[in-house]
């Protein structure tokens, strides 16, 4: 992943796409990483244990009919100014500009 963040042809593009310079990419990519970085512990909980791997597993075959997975990522809206080019097809259901992401 951090190649394609770290890549300036992608948040070129992505610049692009939000009408921002790639440097203003680079920077909000960087902030936003961070961010998680120093978050990850709060946020980001996997078994620790061979007990608590298999508790998982059984938890999830028993309500979700997935017999080997141990969690789930999840999806947010993160508010943007709305794009000058396309920007229409930003808007979540709310009426706000925002990018869908899906954090792993």
């Amino acid at each position: 992943m951090s190649t394609i963040l770290g890549d300036s042809g992608y948040q070129q593009g992505i610049g692009q796409e939000l009408g921002v310079s790639q440097a203003t990419v680079s920077r909000t990519v960087d902030r936003v990483v961070n961010s998680i970085v120093v978050q990850s512990n709060e946020w980001i909980k996997f078994p620790t244990t061979n007990h608590e791997l298999m508790e998982a597993k059984r938890i999830w075959q028993s309500m979700y009919k997935f017999p080997t997975a141990i969690g789930e990522t999840g999806c947010i809206h993160i508010g943007i100014l709305k794009p000058n080019r396309h920007g229409d097809e930003n808007i979540n259901r709310k009426g706000k500009p925002t990018l869908n992401v899906q954090p792993t």
